[in-house]
């Protein structure tokens, strides 16, 4: 009976292909296993919806702003500014109506008026 020896173990073959080898081991480069060539990286995905829902709030320009953000859903990132900066201005004047006083103004003291 023999008793195993040390050393080196045969090896499996190596399926990975060698490193900096193109895709498909020597397929030409932009092809994939089935032969279909691509023309260069895949694009990356453009702007996606966010799918948030809008539920009205009863104040007509409130409404224009928060419909307003879904224009933002179509641009991209860098475009996201503007839209947000449109609506937080249409939102502060929302609120700053809010504070206006219905019918004529308040009168107002003037230097004119010394009554005695």
């Amino acid at each position: 009976m023999e008793e195993p020896t040390s050393g080196p173990q045969p090896q499996a073959p190596d399926t990975d292909p060698p490193v900096g080898a193109a895709p498909g081991h020597g397929e030409p480069e932009g092809s994939d296993p089935e032969g279909r060539v691509s023309e260069g990286p895949p694009e990356p995905a453009g702007p996606q919806p966010l799918g948030v829902g809008l539920t009205p709030t009863g104040h007509a320009a409130v409404d224009a702003g928060l419909a307003r953000l879904a224009d933002a859903d179509h641009l991209a990132a860098d475009g996201h500014l503007p839209v947000y900066e449109d609506v937080h201005r249409g939102l502060r004047d929302a609120l700053a109506a809010l504070d206006q006083r219905p019918g004529p103004p308040a009168p107002t003291a003037t230097t004119n008026d010394l009554r005695s």
